[in-house]
């Protein structure tokens, strides 16, 4: 595969987000209203790092995108990619960033990287971190270096693959981290740098339908009635963020049961930001030992959000019970990274 022009041509896609907002008047707080354009033209040290072509797809705060504006952003970034972008970057609000990039790994087929980027602070701030987020960006999707590696989420100078990066602080410019592993590479004095390979969970088909597929988080006291609850409200698959390394109450546990029995799978991930699900030391009920006995799918390292979002996009594509189990059997077992397909 051939690598990025020297010069590359890169393609920048605004979706709103913190990048993008500002005040409406002087009371009102901000909001998402910059377009693609007047991002770039607020970076001109972006012209020293590619051509660089814009466009606005939506003006939304990340809390309202949705699975359907992220397939919309990659059919826009292959027929870029068509038309020779070497690179794609796409800024968008912080609060789904983790979400939203990992979906589009499970889509993303081309060689060309795409680099999810956004900012904790708005562009009238003057601490500002959007154009230095950009221009991050940038530079690492014009990167040789991250060229067939997927997608991978930048800020704060640091490159995180798509598959382990969580936002866990609110505000905080280091907001996104990638707990177990680290990041994958950063950005130092202009010049990047990759650390080891890419974590990458197998690819999925093009969605067909749009499930009904919940995340509860289970807590002290935790009898079921949730679960039975969204079974009854007609989940096609349900994930379950469990207690420790994939523990639940016993009463959750029978209720996990009794849902796989009914033909809806279920995932148990840990709550937890890092150590993910274990599969072979406790074996009480409602341990990890007890709810793959009972048929739930352990994920390993994969947490919980990303893991409801591989279920989602496997029953989407019209995914078997029997064909996710198989998707899923090697994250249970913590195989990492996970090859593409």
């Amino acid at each position: 595969m051939t690598a990025p022009a020297k010069f590359p041509r890169l393609s920048i896609a605004a979706l709103g987000g913190t990048i993008a907002m500002t005040k409406g008047s002087a009371h009102a707080g901000v909001a998402p209203t910059l377009t693609a354009d007047a991002l770039v033209a607020g970076v001109p040290e972006l012209e020293g790092i590619a051509e660089i072509s814009a466009t606005t797809l939506t003006t939304l705060p990340g809390a309202s995108l949705t699975p359907t504006t992220v397939r919309s952003a990659l059919e826009w970034a292959e027929k870029e990619v068509d038309r020779g972008s070497t690179g794609i970057v796409i800024a968008q609000g912080t609060d789904t960033l983790e979400e939203t990039s990992f979906l589009a790994e499970l889509y993303w087929r081309r060689p060309e990287p795409v680099v999810f980027t956004g900012a904790m602070r708005a562009p009238e701030l003057p601490s500002a971190d959007g154009p230095a987020n950009l221009i991050a960006a940038c530079r690492v999707a014009s990167s040789s270096l991250f060229y067939n590696i997927g997608v991978v989420v930048v800020l704060n100078n640091e490159i995180h693959p798509a598959t382990t990066v969580r936002k866990e602080h609110s505000t905080a410019l280091d907001a996104f981290v990638s707990p177990s592993p680290g990041p994958i590479g950063e950005v130092i004095e202009d010049c990047v740098y990759r650390y080891r390979d890419a974590d990458m969970v197998p690819q999925v088909s093009a969605p067909i339908a749009a499930p009904y597929v919940p995340l509860i988080e289970s807590h002290v006291g935790d009898d079921g009635t949730t679960l039975r609850a969204v079974r009854a409200a007609g989940a096609a698959g349900i994930a379950i963020a469990a207690l420790g390394v994939g523990h639940v109450s016993r009463s959750l546990a029978a209720e996990i049961e009794n849902t796989v029995k009914s033909g809806v799978p279920v995932v148990v991930s840990s709550r937890a930001a890092s150590g993910g699900t274990l599969q072979g030391t406790y074996g009480f009920e409602g341990s990890e030992i007890d709810l793959a006995n009972r048929g739930a799918l352990l994920t390993g390292f994969l947490d919980a959000r990303k893991s409801r979002l591989l279920l989602w996009a496997l029953l989407a594509s019209g995914a078997t019970v029997q064909e996710v189990t198989q998707r899923f059997a090697p994250l249970a077992q913590r195989q990492r990274p996970v090859e593409k397909s």
